[in-house]
């Protein structure tokens, strides 16, 4: 039994003798930060230092104090001092501790234990004194401050009638934090009083403070509030510095660039019609990508087998598209040219993948039409099921007008004119139908793994003899830079969101109207939440504001990634986008198989949405040039035709109408992998 120690003679203390760290819990100051520290009672502080204070500030004792001092005085019996306390008791349900125990006291014994004459002695005393005692307060404060130290009962008081202020300076400018003091002039019978030249600015505040209570206190209620509504008045600092300061845009614009205007292109065309390889030769020769790095692709592409598709792997950047030789996302990147900054956004050209391909188009300017020159690869792009002709249609229906078509791998057939001219005059009738203009679209022989024809006229004898155009970057050059809309309201499309290294998120878009400055509130829509603008990149570089056309990464605080989709739309607050499941459009039908009909399903291609929608009413049959309605009601669509429908989404989307907003109101109707149809939004209905 000797593990059972004999606990009833036991000595605790000897154990204890060192710090208890099981027994004291919360006493523990460690593992408690200050700032709950002060709230959380300690049997270790004496209680005296809580006693100190209130005698000091309020000025009384205790009541069984100050009862035992009079009752000395006056020798009163136990049973008047029984009648003093209970009417003491009384007293103090009325007026609380408003008045001093000595002056009730003293009142009881005066009225002879009468509670009610003794509550109206009081009162009728406390208020002629009420206005002596706080005018003499404010004087001797006023004195006080001058140069003297004050005690430290008068510096606590002051401490709780008037927070501290603690000052920051910003880039020279004093700004105040915390609490704000009003320094309001307090006039008093005629009287300015204001705070003494010789004050240090803390004191002078206290002052201004306390002389503005007093004042308060005595003033008439309209003065009081007439003097609040001023305080209530914002500063003028304030304002300013939330108000957007106004920048003359297009001034801006053209300094920025140096004169060069901006551009948006996008590449398409058939699957393996070359157009990474075209575009990634024309950045090597521009010398955006240095030899080194092409060197590196050059060799990994030959570990690879694939020794062709060195350039392509410029803007070629994931491993699934390096591995399958084919583009599945759209590739963004920036080169110059002499008159133009060109953002270029390389589309895929496989079917699989034209939802990619409409994002792409959507954001673009104009377009190359990248088509393969070798026999049997030509009409297999352009016949029925070729990407040549869709890509072509899409494009012209979000809005594209300028196309360049760049006749690709013209060296396999060694120059021939013969081709060449084949080519083009079938793409020019088609691209007629489509409704480019002539005088819009232009036609380029290239070769893109060759290099010749891009960036200098081509040297090639059996091209030179025949062509004497322009290269493909003379072409791109010669483009008319479209109209920005940035008078209009903000509005940014979603094209991609990712989380930032620091706070916030960022989304990348192309900006379709108005502009944006770093600070700015911005509007999502269809979530309906509210952000801030933090910081706006352009072209991997950052800056302080961004315009129309831009492509711009925006790094936003104040609302949570999850809520945010590619396709939500971003929007000035004060002149919100629409957003809506029903609406009116009209469309034209491309080449399908099968009759459009009521309750036909869709996928709706809207800039970067792409949305399942039904076609819930087929209202009428438009003539193709003039507009007007040629059959009410019809039963159904056949291909060809011009009509007005009306499409209901499965969620919201937010919508512009075509007449507003030219780049907003186009989208695409898709069906089972091919596009059925192009339009543009006539009425939103909810």
């Amino acid at each position: 039994m000797s593990r059972h120690r004999n606990v009833r003679g036991y000595n605790y203390d000897e154990d204890f003798e060192d710090d208890d760290v099981y027994g004291q819990s919360v006493e523990d100051d460690y593992c408690i930060s200050p700032s709950t520290a002060q709230f959380i009672y300690s049997r270790r502080d004496k209680p005296a230092t809580f006693a100190e204070p209130l005698e000091e500030e309020y000025g009384y004792e205790g009541t069984d104090a100050a009862a035992d001092c009079f009752t000395s005085t006056h020798q009163l019996t136990e049973v008047d001092r029984a009648r003093l306390n209970s009417c003491l008791d009384q007293m103090r349900e009325v007026l609380a501790e408003s008045i001093p125990e000595q002056a009730m006291v003293q009142a009881v014994l005066d009225t002879k234990f009468d509670v009610q004459k003794a509550l109206d002695l009081v009162l009728s005393q406390g208020s002629k004194q009420n206005v002596k005692t706080k005018n003499k307060d404010a004087v001797i404060l006023a004195k006080t401050t001058k140069g003297k130290p004050r005690d430290s009962q008068s510096t606590r008081m002051e401490s709780e009638i008037v927070p501290k202020i603690t000052k920051m300076t910003v880039s020279g400018k004093k700004q105040s934090m915390g609490f704000e003091v009003p320094c309001a002039i307090a006039e008093e019978n005629g009287h300015t009083n204001t705070p003494q030249k010789g004050l240090l600015p803390e004191d002078a505040r206290v002052a201004s403070g306390v002389l503005e209570a007093v004042s308060k206190s005595t003033l008439s209620p309209q003065v009081v509030q007439v003097s609040e509504e001023q305080n209530m008045v914002p500063s003028p600092a304030k304002k300013s510095s939330k108000a957007k300061p106004q920048i003359d845009v297009k001034a801006e614009l053209e300094k920025r660039q140096g004169g060069k205007q901006l551009l948006n292109l996008v590449v398409i065309g058939h699957v393996d019609a070359g157009k990474s390889t075209l575009m990634g030769h024309l950045l090597y020769l521009l010398g955006n990508v240095n030899k080194r790095t092409m060197h590196k692709y050059e060799q990994e592409s030959k570990k690879a087998g694939k020794a062709s598709f060195a350039y392509a792997w410029v803007l070629d950047e994931t491993g699934e598209e390096r591995e399958r030789g084919v583009t599945m996302d759209v590739g963004m990147t920036k080169f110059e040219t002499p008159t133009k900054v060109i953002t270029l956004m390389d589309a895929p050209g496989h079917k699989d993948f034209i939802p990619n391909m409409i994002t792409g188009a959507a954001q673009a300017d104009v377009a190359i039409l990248v088509v393969d020159a070798s026999r049997g690869e030509f009409e297999a792009g352009f016949e029925t099921g070729g990407q040549t002709r869709e890509h072509g249609l899409l494009v012209r229906s979000l809005g594209v007008t300028q196309l360049a078509v760049a006749v690709n791998k013209m060296d396999q057939v060694n120059w021939q004119q013969e081709r060449f001219q084949e080519i083009t005059s079938k793409l020019g009738q088609f691209l007629k139908q489509a409704g480019f203009k002539e005088s819009d679209v232009a036609y380029v022989p290239t070769s893109g793994l060759g290099g010749e024809n891009l960036v200098t006229r081509g040297q090639s004898s059996d091209l030179t003899q025949w062509y004497k155009g322009k290269c493909l970057l003379e072409q791109i050059d010669s483009f008319k830079p479209p109209q920005r809309s940035v008078d209009k309201p903000f509005r940014l499309c979603v094209a991609d969101v990712f989380k930032d290294q620091g706070s916030g998120f960022c989304v990348t878009g192309k900006i379709e109207a108005g502009y944006i400055q770093v600070g700015e509130r911005l509007l999502a829509m269809p979530p309906n939440e509210t952000c801030t603008a933090k910081g706006i990149t352009l072209h991997d570089e950052p800056v302080d504001w961004a315009a129309a056309g831009d492509h711009v990464s925006l790094t936003l605080t104040g609302m949570d990634i999850i809520k945010i989709n590619v396709g939500c739309v971003f929007c000035d607050p004060k002149e919100p986008i629409k957003v809506c499941t029903r609406f009116r459009a009209r469309v034209l039908i491309f080449n399908i198989e099968v009759p459009i009909t009521k309750g036909f399903p869709v996928l709706l291609h809207y800039q970067t949405v792409s949305e399942p929608a039904t076609i819930t009413r087929l209202l009428s049959v438009l003539h193709k040039s003039t507009g007007e309605v040629t059959k009410k009601k019809p039963k159904f669509l056949a291909k060809g035709q011009n009509a007005l429908i009306e499409l209901q989404t499965q969620r919201p989307v937010a919508l512009e109408l075509y007449k507003d907003f030219k780049e907003l109101g186009r989208f695409m109707l898709r069906y089972s992998g091919s596009t059925i149809a192009a339009g543009v939004v006539t009425e939103i209905k909810e």
